[in-house]
């Protein structure tokens, strides 16, 4: 097969860098195209919509991308595959460029194999592409290959001898790029029956975490002005290129740029939405601009920045966020430019093309965004989309004006952050706005309350309670009630706090008048030691509560000297501290028995305090119990044995472990000894995982390196770390001495810790199904204690 390709695209090939991602997404793109023309056809497609991505399972590995499309004849393999060569239209599809296919397979390896077939072909027809032994005669070696089922279609990229950065970049990065790809297609897989999976994994839209539709600020209060804006503005027709893809002038009749007379009347239309993210974010905020359906530009914030048209070069002002611009942004959005013309890496537009300008003007408007500046440099109002939203919602004070959480006294971006966090992992819980939206509400009402007990405070003719108390010793420095401990009650001091000791009396002394004057530590000052004395405790800080009892934000703090007392000064392991508003400071004595000796979760005890709280703060008819279950499920759900998330969680651990166990075999070459533990079954059962990947080794030539271990059954890996244990215990793969200790008890107590452990991991990596939550919890802790016993990496 001829594939010789033009002189030009051979100068542009080496100026091109794609990303490992880019370079899949370019044969993505061919798949996706020939989906778009049977969808559009309206025919009835067998097999559905499918494009697979396998990942390479080693350094020696292979990329295989197969789809469920229509297949190809010969001719158009040919041309499918000839650098430079395009029979995509310029403006209907992803695949824009020729050289695409070969800029990508070139990158990522030097031999690719290309297979094709259509719905009642005899055979699969190819080429096979190798770098290393294409001559100056431009000549791939035509493959077939036999077909067990005359209706299968489709196409299959099989790309080898791959560049060893990108293979262990692919090796190791599935889920990062899943979450790319899921970002660039999430169009097409929210809108076309289409499917992408990569590394046996369904690729998951990326969703915008936005507010509903119905939602809206008073601006002024007399606009209202949704968070939610549609834009659908159809320009002109124009005429493009067939050839080059330039538009034209309407009254030409060859292109000005090629000179093809392949001019076509096409639609021109800028289409999609603005909106408000529901949560504020660094990164994460931005206009996605899309062309047929593929994001070209991903949370892009240049419409955020003014230019002055009449200005010299860098003259820009930003714009948005400036108003506590460390937080980040939330105008989100996604525009269609389907006629626009953009890069050859299909990462930017052409932003000197007045297509492009004229779409950000339909966009943002020609006008600054600030109402001031705009009137200043003699401009009308910016009434365009984006003008509207930054009017509106520039600002991220908590409560209903700017659509912003809060805890009544201030914005709660941590939470809001976290739980736009568990929209993206799909807890359904946070799908809606739901919870956003009560959070607003609640801040309200609870600044109505703090409002409303000012006024109450305020009433003329109310005694002053709190300067009673403290007149007759009833309050602390702090303002609490607090009776008066007496001065020789050594518990008041630092010494009650880490002894169980009586207080002692050593009866008349000299000293006995100035102990007496002696002033008790107030509780406000105990917890000022506590405060000084501590660090905080980043996993259980945060807000607690559930919707129907209110929330509070929670400053954890672990207790670094000494212990705590309560009230009435006996010990406790959990402290509370009410703040200003719903927060309040959680102290932590994790040297208390009852964590060190009955090893209690500090979680379940602060939940046990804070849900007393909450409990007589909202009258709720819950029981304690009950309000406890309903505050962990709704404050920490991460802490659930949930059997699918642990089994993921196993798999990837696992996978780390066999990646290290191979090394290890093949630098000491003990890979062939390693075989021989293999039973028949297991050996089978290796081999089926083997050609389930793709990957095809004779059986004889299995010992020969460690990549066996890759594929052999999850239990295998305990037996063989049981019986070769020299091979990957000390630090080898495992940090657990044994070779290090002389002492034959003490290497099988050191091997059966490790073991265990992994056992442990193993069996919920082959058995996912539901298990009993002691199981569960045990597994999770396995998980993390073989993850701390793991050797560092060399």
């Amino acid at each position: 097969m001829k594939i010789t390709p033009s002189a030009r695209v051979l100068r542009m090939l080496g100026e091109i860098e794609f990303d490992e991602w880019q370079c899949i997404a370019e044969l993505i793109d061919n798949a996706f195209d020939d989906f778009a023309e049977i969808h559009r056809s309206g025919t009835p497609w067998a097999g559905g919509y499918r494009v697979s991505v396998e990942l390479p399972d080693s350094a020696q590995g292979q990329l295989v991308i197969t789809d469920t499309g229509r297949g190809m004849t010969y001719d158009r393999l040919e041309r499918a595959v000839r650098a430079g060569w395009s029979g995509n239209d310029m403006h209907d599809k992803l695949g824009l460029f020729g050289m695409g296919f070969n800029v990508s397979t070139a990158r990522l390896g030097k031999r690719t194999r290309v297979l094709t077939t259509r719905q009642g072909d005899t055979e699969w027809i190819g080429v096979e592409i190798d770098l290393d032994r294409i001559g100056d005669d431009f000549e791939a070696e035509d493959i077939t290959e036999p077909k067990a089922d005359p209706n299968e279609h489709g196409t299959r990229i099989v790309i080898s001898r791959l560049h060893p950065t990108r293979a262990g970049w692919l090796r190791k990065n599935g889920p990062a790029l899943r979450n790319i790809l899921g970002q660039v297609y999430s169009w097409l897989l929210l809108e076309r029956p289409f499917e992408l999976w990569v590394g046996g994994f369904q690729v998951k839209p990326v969703r915008h975490c936005r507010w509903g539709d119905d939602r809206s600020v008073l601006y002024n209060n007399k606009e209202r002005i949704p968070a939610y804006i549609e834009i659908d503005q159809k320009l002109e027709n124009g005429l493009a290129c067939g050839d080059c893809g330039q538009w034209q002038l309407t009254d030409r009749d060859t292109c000005e740029d090629c000179g093809s007379s392949r001019l076509t009347a096409r639609e021109r239309r800028v289409h999609g939405w603005l909106g408000i993210q529901r949560y504020m974010h660094k990164n994460d905020y931005g206009i996605d601009f899309l062309r047929n359906g593929r994001k070209i530009l991903r949370w892009d914030k240049q419409l955020f920045t003014w230019r002055n048209p009449d200005g010299a070069a860098g003259n820009e002002e930003p714009e948005y966020p400036v108003d506590l611009a460390h937080q980040g942004g939330r105008i989100i959005g996604e525009i269609h430019l389907d006629h626009v013309p953009v890069t050859y890496q299909k990462d930017a537009f052409e932003y000197g093309d007045r297509s492009w300008r004229s779409a950000v003007e339909i966009v943002r408007g020609v006008a600054p965004l600030l109402p001031r500046r705009a009137a200043d440099m003699g401009y009308e109002e910016n009434t365009s989309p984006l003008a509207l939203l930054f009017k509106a919602f520039r600002r991220n004070d908590a409560g209903r004006r700017y659509l912003v959480p809060g805890d009544g006294r201030k914005p709660i971006h941590d939470d809001t952050r976290r739980w736009g966090q568990e929209f993206r992992r799909g807890n359904p819980d946070y799908q809606t706005d739901e919870r956003w939206w009560q959070a607003v509400e609640d801040h309200e009402a609870a600044k109505s309350r703090g409002k409303n007990a000012k006024a109450a405070a305020a009433t003329p003719g109310k005694p002053d309670e709190t300067a009673v108390m403290e007149a007759l010793g009833f309050f602390n420095g702090a303002g609490t009630a607090e009776p008066t401990i007496p001065a020789n009650d050594e518990t008041s001091g630092a010494k009650r706090d880490t002894e169980d000791e009586s207080p002692k009396d050593d009866g008349p002394s000299d000293s006995s008048t100035s102990a007496s004057k002696q002033r008790p530590e107030t509780r406000q000052e105990r917890i000022t030691r506590y405060m000084e004395n501590s660090t905080t405790y980043p996993a259980l800080s945060r807000s607690f509560g559930h919707p129907r009892v209110g929330f509070v934000e929670v400053e954890t703090r672990q207790l670094t000297t000494g212990g705590l007392t309560d009230e009435n000064l006996h010990r406790t392991p959990v402290l509370l501290d009410q703040r200003a508003g719903n927060s309040l400071v959680a102290f932590l004595h994790l040297d208390h028995p009852i964590f060190q000796k009955f090893g209690a979760d500090p979680a379940d005890l602060l939940l046990a305090e804070i849900a007393v709280l909450l409990r007589v703060r909202a009258e709720t008819e819950w029981s304690h119990s009950e309000l406890i279950a309903a505050i962990r499920a709704e404050s920490l759900p991460a802490t659930a044995l949930d059997a699918q998330l642990i089994s993921a969680e196993a798999q990837e651990l696992l996978a780390e472990i066999r990646h290290r166990m191979v090394s290890e075999l093949d630098r000491t070459g003990e890979a062939e000894k390693a075989y021989h533990f293999l039973s028949p079954d297991e050996l089978t059962a290796t081999e089926h995982a083997m050609i389930a990947n793709g990957k095809v080794t004779r059986t004889v030539d299995l010992g020969t390196s460690g990549e066996f271990l890759l594929h052999v059954p999850a239990l295998f890996l305990v037996r063989l770390v049981e019986s070769l244990p020299s091979a990957f215990m000390d630090s080898r793969v495992f940090q657990g001495v044994y070779e290090g200790v002389a002492s034959a008890s003490a290497r099988r107590l050191s091997l059966a810790r490790t073991v265990g452990y992994l056992s442990d991991v193993a069996t919920q990596a082959t058995f996912a199904g539901s298990t009993l939550p002691n199981q569960l919890l045990r597994t999770r802790l396995s998980i993390r204690l073989l993850a701390d016993d793991l050797a560092e990496e060399k």
